[in-house]
């Protein structure tokens, strides 16, 4: 594949085997709300939310595994979710779940920039807005510009730091302080981290894999990577990336109790800053500053780059054939734009990182059925994943004020989910009735 050419900035220089399909899945999906989110769900769920969040994480992109297994083998020559909705749905359902993608993918964007933001002010002394610049100037560079061969790049450097962190840190720290000391550090301050009976964590766990599978059918950048990894390999690297991501939040929930263990503290964001201050080592803040800064880059970096490639392959291509030349400079006027909304927005708006994952859960978990009718049915059909998803969404936002948060991601994804089921029924009846098997037959020509 030419590197001046637009399917090599789409889809890198060779397909992946396990071990690289497993670095670029995990650069992808370990994030700056996956740091931020732990020391909160760690304070308001308890340990039972801590671990709970690791594994609803680590079972969704297992449960992905399966899925994109099939995407690999039925949808074989695409590079994006677009090419594949423009295959099995009409122009209406096409656009329809087009706008969908668009707004959860700049969705997603903005969660990592915030996160990044929020690190950054965390982490370093200076006022808000100049990290930003610097975190959206290199945004531009490797998302923008650079394209998935400098994401991949950026991936490996990504992974070291991110194993180096969950290794180094916890292991000098509790060898430094105690396992012992540590507990009852805990338990003395913060005894409520310990309850295990708390119903609350449940709803949060079971509903947050409904989010997190609901985000990885619908990601943009998920999509792409399992059209590079080779077929044969595609379902054996999510499952594998899966069985570790699992421990990388229980890693990073183990260093927030570190860092409560005998103290008090103002707020869950001050958590970050109370682990840098106990760590005596500067190698050990330098390695764990560097691990925050390239996790959410990484991310940013893969979310960008989705979007610049669903813009120009399966949006302005729809309207008129581009050289390679109008394809590049269209993705670089369409990244600058985004990221200068996403500077603006990052600079008024401040929301929670647990406000940011389940912000558009409705969607999420309406989108999980219909994305599962385009790729497991037969034929193409739009009424049903597009009808089941838009009920689905409007019935979780109309159920939202006589029902708590997560109980209307629940309503989203059954209603979502019953008229997937009535569709497919309807189908199976008529397949079978003797009216359609009669019109099959083939009349016997006797001339």
């Amino acid at each position: 594949m030419k590197k001046k050419s637009f399917d090599f900035y789409i889809q890198g220089a060779v397909q992946l085997g396990i071990a690289f399909g497993v670095v670029s899945i995990l650069a992808r999906w370990i994030t700056g709300n996956t740091i931020l989110s732990s020391p909160q769900t760690l304070i308001r769920y308890g340990l039972i939310g801590g671990i709970g969040y690791a594994f609803m994480g680590g079972l969704a992109l297992v449960l992905f595994g399966f899925v994109a297994r099939k995407i690999s083998y039925t949808f074989t020559g695409q590079m994006t979710i677009g090419d594949v909705l423009k295959q099995k749905l009409n122009p209406f359902g096409y656009w329809y779940m087009m706008i969908l993608l668009f707004a959860m993918g700049i969705y997603a964007l903005f969660i990592q920039t915030m996160g990044a933001g929020l690190l950054l002010y965390i982490l370093f002394p200076f006022p808000l807005f100049i990290g930003m610049m610097v975190f959206l100037f290199l945004l531009f560079l490797i998302g923008g510009i650079g394209g998935l061969y400098r994401i991949h790049q950026l991936a490996g450097i990504s992974v070291i730091l991110i194993f180096g962190t969950i290794i180094l840190i916890p292991v000098y720290s509790y060898m430094h302080e105690g396992v012992t000391t540590i507990f009852e550090g805990i338990r003395l301050y913060h005894p409520y981290l310990l309850f295990t009976k708390n119903n609350e964590s449940l709803w949060f766990i079971s509903t947050g894999l409904l989010v997190f599978f609901g985000q990885m059918i619908t990601d943009r950048a998920t999509w792409q990577r399992v059209f590079i990894i080779k077929k044969e390999k595609v379902k054996m690297a999510f499952v594998l990336t899966g069985m570790i991501w699992f421990t990388i939040p229980i890693a990073i929930t183990s260093l927030f109790l570190l860092a409560i263990s005998g103290r008090s503290f103002d707020n869950p964001y001050s958590l970050i800053f109370e682990l840098i201050s106990i760590l005596n080592s500067n190698v050990l803040i330098f390695v764990f500053v560097l691990f925050c800064f390239a996790a959410v880059l990484s991310a940013a970096s893969s979310e960008l780059h989705s979007l610049n490639t669903l813009f120009i392959r399966n949006v302005v291509a729809e309207f008129k054939p581009l050289s390679t030349q109008q394809q590049f400079k269209y993705k670089n006027i369409f990244s600058l734009a985004l990221i200068a909304v996403l500077f603006l927005a990052a600079l008024f708006l401040t929301p929670y990182p647990t406000q940011l994952l389940f912000f558009f859960g409705n969607i999420y978990s309406s989108m999980i059925f219909a994305i599962l009718y385009i790729v497991f049915s037969k034929g193409n059909e739009t009424l049903p994943p597009v009808l089941s998803s838009f009920v689905g969404i409007v019935g979780g936002f109309i159920s939202s004020p006589f029902t708590t948060y997560f109980e209307s991601v629940w309503i989203s994804f059954l209603l979502s989910g019953i008229l997937c089921g009535l569709f497919l029924i309807k189908k199976a009846i008529q397949q079978h009735s003797p009216a359609s098997s009669s019109s099959e037959e083939q009349p016997y020509d006797t001339n």
